[in-house]
Formats: C-alpha cells, sequence, structure tokens
C-alpha cells in the first residue's frame, strides 16, 4: 500500500521533465535501523505492566504502589528515567503535578493530578522547535465515576500508552536537532484534563510546538457489529481549521476563503505529512485521513492543542470494537465485554507505533520550515512563480516544491531545488502548492503554503 509522490528534479526557471516520470521513495537509513527496533512484544510488555495496575481510573488511589493511577504513573515515571539512562544526559523524566477542585461534573473531590514526561532535547542550540507525541493513561469502565472497579484499559488507551513508552525506549539513544516530548496525560476521560493543562503551558511558557501526534485506541483490529477484521489501515483525524479561528480579527479567515485553502489548516497539513511518510516507512499500512476532528460523541487529547491553534491530529484504529471501550468486564448473551489485551492485535500496534517514530524522527531530524514563502500572483500568467526565505535553523540541501489538484486530497508532485524560489508551468489557479526544506539526509520540514504576493 505504499503510495509516493512523483518526485522531479529542476531548477529555477526553464523546466526539464523527463519524458517519463521516475517514482523515488528515499528512506533515511537512521530512521530504517529505529523502526526495525520497534517491537511488538515489547509493546505487549507495556501494556501487560499498565493493565496489572487493576484500574488507572483518575480518581483511583494515588498511594496504593499496587493499584490505582498513582503506581501507575510510577511506573511509567520509571520507565523513562530509564530509558533516559541511554541519552547521555540529553532526556530528562518528571511528573508535572497540579491539584484540581471538584467541578461539579466527573471531578467529586480535590485530586492530585499528574502527566508523566520525558524530554529528549535537541543537539542544536538553536533550534527551539518541539515535537510532542502522547496518549492517555487513564482508563474507566461503564460508570466514568467507578474508580474502584477493575479497568484494564488495556486498548483504551493503554495502546497510546504504550506506543509512546516505546517511542521513549528507541528514541532516546538517538540525536536530533530539535526536541522530542514524550507525554503519557491523565484525566482523558473526566474531561480532557491532561491535554487542558499542557496544552496551556506550552502557550504560557510559549512553546514553538509545531506537532501533536495523539495517540488513542490504536491497538486493535477487529470491529463490533460489521466484524470487520483489518490490520492493514489506520486513521488520522485532523480538523481542516481550528476553532480559534473563529475568533480572528486579523482577516486571516477572508483570506483562507478568497483563496480557497479551507482544507490546508495546520492539523490537515501535518495530517498529509504523517499520511506521506507513515506510508513511506511502514509496509502494508495505509493511512487513512478523516476530515475532522474526532468521531461523533467522542473526543480526544489532541483537541486543546487544536483550539490553542497548534498543529495537532488523533492517530486511532480503523474499526472500533465497542464491546472493549469503557465497559464493565463482564458476559452478556456469550459476549465477553471489557478492554483486554487479549483483543489487541500487538503486530497492528506495532505498525501504527512505527508511523508515530518515522514522523517524529524525520521532523525532528529536517531543517525548521522555510521562511516568507509567497506565489506570484500581480500578472495574469498560466505559470507559478514561488519564493521564500532559507530557514531559521538547520543545514539545507535543497527545497521541495509539492503541488496538487485543487480537488485532491494529497500532494501529487514534488519539484526539488537548492535556490530560494522556483517557476513552473503550472497555472497557480488550478493547483495548491507549498514548500518544504529539506535536510542532507533528506528529511523535510512541514510544509508551507505560500502567501500571495499582492503588492
Amino acid at each position: 500500500m505504499k503510495k509516493t509522490l512523483l518526485s522531479l528534479t529542476l531548477g529555477l526557471g526553464a523546466l526539464a521533465v523527463p519524458a517519463s516520470a521516475q517514482e523515488i521513495v528515499n528512506r533515511d537509513p537512521q530512521i530504517v535501523q529505529l523502526l526495525s527496533e520497534v517491537s511488538a512484544d515489547s509493546l505487549r510488555a507495556h501494556i501487560d505492566g499498565l493493565v496489572s495496575f487493576g484500574t488507572r481510573h483518575t480518581l483511583s488511589s494515588t498511594t496504593d504502589p499496587k493499584r490505582g493511577i498513582g503506581a501507575a504513573r510510577q511506573w511509567i515515571l520509571g520507565k523513562f528515567r530509564q530509558y533516559a539512562q541511554q541519552s547521555g544526559g540529553r532526556m530528562t523524566a518528571s511528573l508535572d503535578t497540579w491539584t484540581l477542585q471538584p467541578d461539579g461534573r466527573r471531578i467529586d473531590k480535590p485530586v492530585e493530578m499528574a502527566n508523566v514526561m520525558a524530554i529528549l532535547k535537541g543537539t542544536d542550540p538553536t533550534d527551539t522547535r518541539v515535537f510532542l507525541v502522547q496518549g492517555h493513561m487513564d482508563s474507566r469502565v461503564t460508570n466514568v465515576m467507578n474508580r474502584d472497579a477493575t479497568a484494564p484499559g488495556a486498548n483504551d488507551d493503554g495502546s497510546g500508552t504504550a506506543a509512546v513508552i516505546e517511542l521513549c525506549r528507541v528514541l532516546s539513544k538517538s540525536n536530533f536537532p530539535a526536541t522530542i516530548v514524550f507525554a503519557t496525560l491523565t484525566g482523558e476521560e473526566q474531561g480532557l484534563l491532561g491535554a487542558e493543562h499542557l496544552s496551556n503551558r506550552a502557550v504560557k511558557e510559549k512553546w514553538n510546538l509545531e506537532a501533536v501526534l495523539n495517540n488513542d485506541i490504536m491497538g486493535s483490529n477487529h470491529s463490533n457489529e460489521t466484524n470487520i477484521i483489518d490490520n492493514t489501515r489506520l486513521r488520522v483525524f485532523s480538523e481542516g481549521l481550528p476553532a480559534n479561528m473563529l475568533r480572528d480579527t486579523t482577516g486571516r479567515i477572508a483570506q483562507i476563503r478568497n483563496f480557497g485553502n479551507e482544507n490546508d489548516g495546520k492539523a490537515r497539513t501535518l495530517a498529509r505529512y504523517l499520511k506521506e511518510v507513515g506510508e513511506r516507512y511502514v509496509e502494508n499500512l495505509e493511512v487513512v485521513m478523516i476530515y475532522r476532528n474526532d468521531r461523533y460523541l467522542r473526543g480526544g487529547d489532541h483537541t486543546p492543542f487544536v483550539q490553542r491553534g497548534f498543529a495537532a491530529v488523533r492517530l486511532t484504529e480503523m474499526n472500533e470494537n465497542y464491546d472493549h471501550q469503557h465497559q464493565d468486564l463482564r458476559t452478556e448473551n456469550k459476549t465477553e465485554f471489557g478492554d483486554y489485551a487479549k483483543f489487541m492485535d500487538f503486530e497492528y500496534l506495532r505498525k501504527n507505533t512505527a508511523v508515530n517514530l518515522a514522523t517524529l524522527a524525520n521532523l525532528a531530524k529536517a531543517p525548521a520550515v522555510p521562511q516568507n514563502v509567497t506565489i506570484e500572483v500581480r500578472n495574469l500568467t498560466n505559470s507559478t512563480a514561488l519564493y521564500w526565505k532559507a530557514p531559521a535553523t538547520g543545514k539545507v540541501r535543497g527545497y521541495y516544491v509539492l503541488m496538487r489538484e485543487t480537488h485532491w486530497p494529497f500532494w501529487q508532485k514534488k519539484f526539488f531545488t537548492n535556490k530560494l524560489g522556483m517557476t513552473l508551468p503550472y497555472s497557480k489557479d488550478n493547483y495548491y502548492f507549498a514548500v518544504q526544506a529539506v535536510s542532507e539526509d533528506g528529511n523535510e520540514s512541514l510544509p508551507v503554503l505560500p502567501v500571495p504576493n499582492l503588492r
């Protein structure tokens, strides 16, 4: 299911298109090696460890050493600190704690909250970019306020938490110019509380947070009702335009509407990038873009980040099984209910975790995005002229200009140049364009859509 872009090598000005375009798949050997280290057995061990705490309900015990959310987060912290020892001092691990008072909804007592975080500091002191991967550690049964019942939470969201732990294990030994943050969040089932806290912190501390990968329910391949079994497809949910644009007073919405860029918000751009890079590196997996922020009647920890203007997406299995989500443990009419590890597919979880790794590593190795990307629109022409400035940080081998038809969901062609501009014999009226910076190893930054040059 490998999908690749048509890659043509061009320079500024004259066009030299070969008679038949060649499909080129460039894989970074370092990323290929890292992907080989992601292990289904290791992921299974992480899940078993999380399930062993009985329940990870947000309101469960924070002091019992063997059962409850407190024991689980200490166990995760221990894992992060163990992996930090192989980072050469670049990784730190900690609990980000705060206290919540009763809210009259899903918090009925004062509770000590804690996100578990590991930060792999980038090696370039001038590179402030941050890439965040997360899952939520808390679990629940049918009654969201039942803190006492056993709630294994193997797939929801042990799968996302295990993926974050595994990514930390594998990536902690590597050097990247940019910073990667690994976070297992609390309070998702009680109202996205850990994500609200962390996204607000990112704003207050002025993180240069370029991408958020939220992993939630990503380890099962067998749906109920339809009985579809498929471990070759992974959904990525992305919002077209973030909610904070509804309060826009700068004219950005008018500009987006005028030039038809409603389908190219930050989250949607990140989703396209994740699809292209994920399918480039992970065999037998299609990343399916879902053009909405989340499922009906459900929510996820990417949403508080989207609402604050960050590029955030949700990765979720293709066919969910609601018999094994938010269920009391029981058997009815020969159907077993409950979120147990035995209902998961760990090879599928391995592939989904690998999509995260390929995306994170490619982003963290890439230069920063090109600056001041513009498209020339002052003259009536049937060609397209694009100009930009070099990224603020990173060693650049060149740039890709991406192109797609206006009705097409993904980038269709990419053109390489080592200059700071390119003229293409394609009408600006008929296509969308974007520009990526490319590292010496071939790692691409996120695409930047051009701003029309109206002066």
